[in-house]
C-alpha cells in the first residue's frame, strides 16, 4: 500500500510541477471484444468503458488511466451444437507513451502501451451441454492479468477522442487457450 501511496504523491509531484503540460479528464466509450477458445467459433460482443485519464508531457507526454469496463465474448461450437458466452467487468489500468502532432486546439495522437486488469464480476451463460463438453473446466477464469493497448487519438480543445487495440500477453483461463482481442472507441474531456 505505501509503494502506491508513493507513486501516487510522485505523480501528483511531477504533475504540479509541470502544470502547463498537465492534463487531467474524464473518458467514456464503447467496445467490442471477442475470446478466442481452442476448437470453438467466436464471435464479438458489446461493451463499455468509463474512467479517468492524466496526461503530463508536451510532444512526447505518458498518460496513465483508471476505468471500469465490460468485456467478454460469445463462443459456438463448430458444429452449431452449443454456444455460450462470457462478460466481465474489469478495472483497467492502462499506462500509455504517446507522441502528439499539430497546434496546440487541434493534435493528432499515437499510444501505445502495458494495461493490468483486475476482474470485479464474471457473468457467464454456459448451458449445462457446452459445461459437460467441456467437463466444468471451460470458466476457470484468472483474476488478474496483464495485456498491452495501441492506438490514435485526436484532441480538440478540451475534447479528446481515441481508438484503441487491446490485448493481453497470455491466456485468461488455466485451459483452452482462451486470448482476449477488444477494439474500444472513447471520448473524453480534459477537466484541467
Amino acid at each position: 500500500m505505501k509503494k502506491y501511496l508513493l507513486s501516487a504523491a510522485l505523480l501528483i509531484a511531477i504533475c504540479i510541477s509541470a502544470k502547463a503540460q498537465f492534463s487531467l479528464g474524464i473518458k467514456g466509450g464503447v467496445n467490442y471484444s471477442s475470446i478466442d477458445a481452442d476448437n470453438l467459433k467466436s464471435s464479438s460482443v458489446a461493451g463499455y468503458q468509463v474512467g479517468a485519464f492524466v496526461r503530463f508531457g508536451g510532444a512526447i507526454y505518458l498518460q496513465p488511466e483508471a476505468y471500469v469496463s465490460s468485456e467478454g465474448g460469445h463462443f459456438e461450437s463448430n458444429d452449431n451444437s452449443f454456444s455460450g458466452s462470457v462478460k466481465f467487468t474489469n478495472l483497467n489500468i492502462p499506462v500509455l507513451i504517446g507522441a502528439r502532432f499539430g497546434p496546440k486546439n487541434l493534435n493528432f495522437r499515437i499510444m501505445a502501451g502495458p494495461m493490468y486488469s483486475s476482474v470485479l464480476s464474471t457473468n457467464d451463460n454456459f448451458p449445462q451441454n457446452f459445461t459437460n463438453t467441456f467437463n466444468n473446466n471451460f470458466d476457470h477464469y484468472k483474476s488478474s492479468n496483464v495485456g498491452y493497448q495501441a492506438g490514435a487519438g485526436v484532441d480538440f480543445g478540451p475534447i479528446t477522442a481515441d481508438l484503441r487495440y487491446q490485448g493481453k500477453f497470455g491466456n485468461i483461463d488455466q485451459n483452452y487457450n482462451q486470448q482476449p482481442h477488444l477494439w474500444a472507441l472513447s471520448v473524453g474531456f480534459k477537466i484541467l
